[in-house]
């Protein structure tokens, strides 16, 4: 009689459980889909981003892509493929005006299109671009890059022939570009025969600077360090050359001796 109950009892525990399982499994799904039946969804649209580090100066020839960006993140300057879903081909052959990081999304006041001049674009209000030539050995030994700062050396003969001066015509400006020259001499050999450096200069300094390389034997460009740079600062220019006097101190050099003169 013992053994029959707790036979009874045993089936009655069984029972329960299986009761308790079934009901638990039944109600967690009703419950996940509660859960995201409240979970917010997050609505996203595709932002043009480059796909790698872009320098001012580069051509976009497919370093685009498509990138997932929430809505309530966009700005208003992005290129987003719901207004423009072809713009990395209507894009293609534009020129980068300021740097572009890679995943930064592209926006079109850093772009310049193919039939935009990039120099104007860069060149500050006020500012002149001039080009002058440079020699090769002449220039830092080819490490001087767009947006490094340089002063200008004079160099020129002294009436007569009996000596060299030299003199700074200008400091602290900014390389807008710099074009090197590479060419095949007789020996087969690729040497670097000539650069042409272009400057931002005020309208005084272009004056200046025009009278210069009529006058110079050549003009040296020296790199200046970063500590030095001050820029957006007018540091005039050597004012003398444009009355048509020499002025300032310059540097005589003769016979392999040095000197400084006060000059008018």
């Amino acid at each position: 009689m013992m053994s029959k109950r707790i036979i009874i009892l045993g089936v009655a525990v069984l029972a329960a459980g299986g009761a308790g399982y079934l009901a638990m499994n039944m109600a967690a799904p009703q419950q996940n889909v509660e859960l995201a039946e409240t979970r917010p969804v997050v609505e996203t649209d595709q932002v043009l981003v480059a796909t790698e580090n872009l320098n001012t100066g580069a051509a976009i020839d497919g370093q685009l892509r498509w990138q997932e960006w929430p809505v309530g993140a966009l700005s208003p300057d992005f290129i987003t493929r719901s207004m423009r879903p072809n713009a990395i081909e209507e894009l293609r052959g534009s020129v980068i005006r300021s740097s572009v990081a890679q995943g930064e999304p592209i926006r079109p006041i850093k772009l310049l299109g193919p039939d935009q001049s990039f120099m104007s674009s860069i060149l500050p209000a006020g500012k002149r671009a001039v080009a002058t030539q440079i020699a090769a050995d002449t220039s830092a030994g080819g490490f001087i890059l767009p947006d490094d700062y340089v002063d200008v050396i004079m160099t020129r003969t002294m009436p007569g022939g009996s000596g060299y001066v030299t003199e700074t015509i200008l400091e602290n400006i900014r390389v807008l570009a710099i074009d090197q020259t590479i060419r095949e001499n007789e020996e087969g050999q690729l040497v670097q025969v000539g650069q042409t450096a272009t400057l931002q200069l005020t309208p005084r300094q272009a004056e200046i600077i025009t009278v210069a390389q009529q006058m110079a034997e050549r003009l040296t460009l020296a790199l200046r360090s970063v500590r030095d740079v001050e820029p957006d600062t007018d540091t005039g220019g050597a004012e003398h050359l444009l009355s048509g006097g020499v002025g300032g101190a310059v540097t005589l050099i003769k016979s392999g001796q040095r000197s400084e003169v006060q000059t008018r």
